[in-house]
């Protein structure tokens, strides 16, 4: 008797079981993901959402382009400033180091062109920063987005950012 419960035992692991709480992994060829499709100018917002809820510097650094650029108005100094993508990673990180949380919430696309290559695309957005729960800051502004689509992977990625927020 106990030969043959150590044996259907044994059959048993071997078997496997189906386990509502720990399902085996999907390794099917899927397009879905929680990421949206950058081949799509709709996708880079939902990246930079994504990027900015999870505070993930790789799927933000993915769609910055090599010569990427951004732009500010620092209104205390009455002139602009800029800096690159190696500047644009460190800022971004020390701020997705340092919130405890960031909301951001695309509004509506305020003016838009588009061709086969390139587009600007002007948004409206809210951004709130909680650094703390006693340092919250609140951003309202837009965003004016100059992309590129890389002819090899087909995908879109930020060339210049202009800040046209009020802070």
């Amino acid at each position: 008797m106990k030969k043959i419960l150590f044996i259907l035992l044994i059959i048993a692991s071997i078997s496997g079981c189906n386990n509502p709480f720990a399902p085996s992994l999907d390794k099917s060829e899927s397009t879905g993901s929680a990421i949206g499709d950058l081949t799509k100018i709709e996708g880079v917002f939902q990246n930079l959402q994504y990027a900015y809820t999870f505070r993930d510097t790789s799927i933000y650094g993915r769609m910055l382009s090599d010569n990427f650029l951004f732009s500010y108005r620092d209104y205390d100094l009455s002139f602009d400033i800029s800096w690159g993508r190696e500047e644009e990673m460190k800022v971004t990180h020390g701020l997705f180091q340092n919130a405890e949380r960031l909301d951001l919430i695309w509004n509506n696309i305020i003016a838009s062109t588009e061709d086969s290559s390139e587009a600007n695309i002007v948004r409206g957005f809210n951004l709130t920063i909680t650094f703390n729960p006693t340092d919250i800051v609140r951003v309202d502004g837009r965003v004016n987005l100059n992309l590129k689509k890389e002819s090899t992977s087909g995908k879109w990625k930020l060339t210049r950012w202009i800040d046209e927020s009020n802070f």
